[in-house]
């Protein structure tokens, strides 16, 4: 579980989040609480598809739960945005088992 001396560091910082059910969101860390719940502005939830590449959901301001967090990590920018998501075919991410 992500503590307050983890996700510090990551504040105003583009972030990328992998949830327990198995979604994935990129956006920039604004806030988080004493329960690991994240706050991400600009959020964007990318979806995988084997056919029609990798939609991105755009939902703005985004809270998600601490209990709901599997994986966080920093996002490089400058590698990410010559990304063409339109590109990858993957599978849709699985559930994360505990």
């Amino acid at each position: 579980m992500a503590t307050s001396t983890g996700l510090e560091p990551l504040v105003e910082t583009q972030i990328s989040v992998v949830t327990n059910d198995g979604r994935l969101f990129v956006g920039t860390l604004r806030g988080f609480d004493q329960s690991s719940n994240v706050v991400l502005s600009d959020c964007q939830e990318r979806v995988f598809d084997t056919d029609k590449g990798v939609e991105q959901v755009v939902l703005g301001l985004y809270v998600i739960r601490g209990d709901n967090l599997a994986v966080v990590g920093e996002v490089d920018e400058e590698i990410d945005s010559r990304i063409d998501l339109s590109n990858i075919r993957a599978a849709p991410l699985k559930p994360v088992v505990h």
